[in-house]
């Protein structure tokens, strides 16, 4: 038996997929696991055979994520306009492994990258159609944004304390007058009509593409039924010019979501920035061009 995991991310490997899928799931003990090319942080994913893949979370707060994207994932999912992911079992600790986790339905497609995309407008187009399908669908029962969806679906104010300790290390630097007066902006607006659905991690590596066309939307976990401003920061992390505006159009929310939605944006650009503004000057220069483009929007 493999040794417990302290954090959860130390000893997830191949290894430990293999046993457990023969402990619990024997019937696939003899396919094999391999790690996807495109991981994320809050879970490792794996290759099991050519049609499945097995996810496990990093850590035990990305934990509830699992029953959650188990249950409403079925539910959501005859109602949204491309594929997402099917869950096809459910494992539990062992193997020295402290988390549940489970077995899904493998997705063909690329991540959403630039030079996969036959035209970014049309893309961001299709984007936008997929969260107002998402936005349509029932959300009686459907779990309120909060700590579960580490306050996605909830007010940025969650954030405040972070972002203002990033703009006070970043003063000189950046324009932190122009920054605080978009967070202020943000955080004065309130979400007051219906709940609806939001993914919460709307970003090209959760999107796939084939043909160069969209084809599939992944992770789930941060999911819930809240405010929608956080689905919109891809309008400034991926979006720009013409696709920007395509997306906006199409979304067609109000412009108190589209200000909470800069405040997503700017805090995750900010704190990011902060961290390795004096090592990584390759991540530095991406978060920096997200900071130009929300600051140029919200004057623009």
């Amino acid at each position: 038996m493999g040794s417990t995991l302290a954090d959860g991310r130390a000893g997830v490997d191949a290894d430990l997929v293999r046993r457990l899928i023969a402990a619990q799931f024997p019937q696939w003990s003899d396919l094999a696991v391999i790690p996807v090319e495109v991981d994320g942080w809050d879970n490792r994913t794996y290759r099991l055979g050519d049609d499945l893949t097995v996810r496990l979370p990093t850590a035990a707060g990305y934990v509830p994520a699992v029953a959650k994207e188990n249950h409403w994932l079925p539910r959501l999912a005859p109602a949204l306009p491309v594929a997402v992911p099917v869950v096809l079992a459910e494992g539990v600790p062992g193997e020295g492994y402290p988390f549940p986790w489970s077995v899904r339905g493998w997705l063909p497609g690329q991540t959403a990258d630039p030079e996969h995309l036959d035209d970014l407008s049309q893309f961001a187009i299709s984007v936008a159609e997929f969260l107002r399908a998402l936005q349509r669908c029932d959300t009686v029962g459907g779990p309120v944004g909060g700590e579960h969806s580490f306050y996605r679906g909830a007010s940025p104010a969650a954030y405040d304390e972070g972002t203002r300790r990033a703009l006070a290390a970043l003063a000189g630097r950046v324009d932190t007058a122009a920054a605080a007066v978009v967070w202020q902006t943000a955080l004065a607006t309130e979400f007051d009509a219906a709940p609806v659905w939001f993914h919460g991690d709307i970003a090209s590596g959760n999107l796939l593409v084939a043909d160069g066309k969209l084809t599939a939307v992944i992770d789930f976990g941060t999911c819930g039924v809240g405010d929608p401003a956080c689905d919109l920061v891809i309008a400034w992390t991926m979006f720009t010019g013409d696709s920007r505006q395509a997306f906006q159009q199409t979304v067609d929310l109000d412009e108190g979501t589209w200000a909470r939605a800069r405040g997503w944006a700017l805090w995750k650009a900010l704190v990011m920035l902060a961290k390795c503004i004096d090592g990584d000057q390759e991540r530095a220069a991406v978060h920096r061009r997200v900071i130009d483009e929300v600051l140029a929007d919200s004057v623009g």
